[in-house]
């Protein structure tokens, strides 16, 4: 009978954790690895998956195609890209988020482990809630 019991209760905790949902903070921070996976594989159409049709950046000086562009530049110079994030810190308001964090961007165009290229980031990117998705 103790038995029986043990694994009712396990199920219910598992049944429980299965269904709850994934906070929109959490959602946030999972598409900003997405992208960062996304750069260090040299996908930038799959960052792009992420960027809303009107993004601006830069305060305005980037459009949605020079962001594609940048990161098009960044694929072809770069055989191998590394980005590391450093801590991310969303503010969640509503349907909108902002979050801000630091990005370090290497890269080399050979099989060396040392990297010929770095640039670091300081971003503030803000977030809206399309549908089920974060777009940036």
């Amino acid at each position: 009978m103790r038995s029986t019991k043990w694994v009712a209760i396990v199920g219910i905790v598992l049944l429980e954790t299965a269904c709850a949902r994934t906070s929109d903070e959490a959602r946030v921070r999972s598409t900003i690895a997405q992208m960062q996976k996304a750069v260090e594989e040299g996908a930038p159409r799959d960052f792009m998956g992420h960027v809303s049709d009107d993004f601006t950046g830069n305060l305005g000086m980037v459009d949605r195609n020079g962001l594609n562009n940048l990161l098009r530049v960044q694929v072809l110079r770069n055989e191998h890209q590394n980005v590391l994030i450093g801590p991310v810190d969303v503010e969640m308001q509503g349907d909108r988020a902002t979050a801000k964090l630091t990005a370090t961007l290497t890269g080399r165009s050979d099989g060396s482990i040392v990297p010929e290229r770095a640039s670091i980031f300081s971003i503030t990117s803000s977030w809206r809630k399309e549908g089920s998705d974060w777009r940036c």
